[in-house]
């Protein structure tokens, strides 16, 4: 180091702020943390369902090779991911996010399959006015 002389933060007497200088204090910035997804395996899911207890949720990844209608197969689970509600809370508003980005870019999703296949058909069933 070229300057010992310099203070850090932990080293620094701590001072009570008022709280308009605490509501002007800039937010921390997140801590980047390392990730080593070399073994990941990716898979596709089209299903989940969520379940749990008081203390964990369960949620399971599927294929489900019939979207529209009810499947005539069980749908088959490929992966399961039991998460503590912390987590599911982050997790929450991670995707939260990422699906506003993606709605703020390219539209609003619509979650009713029968709306997005065959959108003439909600049109035709409409009662027509005269």
């Amino acid at each position: 180091m070229a300057d010992d002389t310099k203070t850090t933060d932990a080293a620094k007497p701590e001072v009570a702020a008022s709280p308009a200088e605490a509501a002007q204090t800039p937010p921390q910035q997140p801590v980047q943390v390392q990730v080593n997804d070399d073994n990941a395996m990716a898979t596709y899911a089209n299903f989940c369902r969520v379940t749990g207890s008081p203390e964990e949720l369960i949620v399971d990844f599927g294929l489900n090779p019939q979207p529209i209608g009810v499947p005539k197969d069980p749908i088959q689970v490929k992966q399961r991911i039991i998460v503590n509600f912390f987590t599911a809370k982050r997790l929450l508003a991670a995707l939260q996010m990422s699906v506003a980005r993606h709605e703020s870019v390219f539209g609003v999703l619509e979650t009713d399959i029968n709306k997005r296949v065959r959108p003439g058909l909600q049109q035709q069933q409409a009662p027509q006015k005269s």
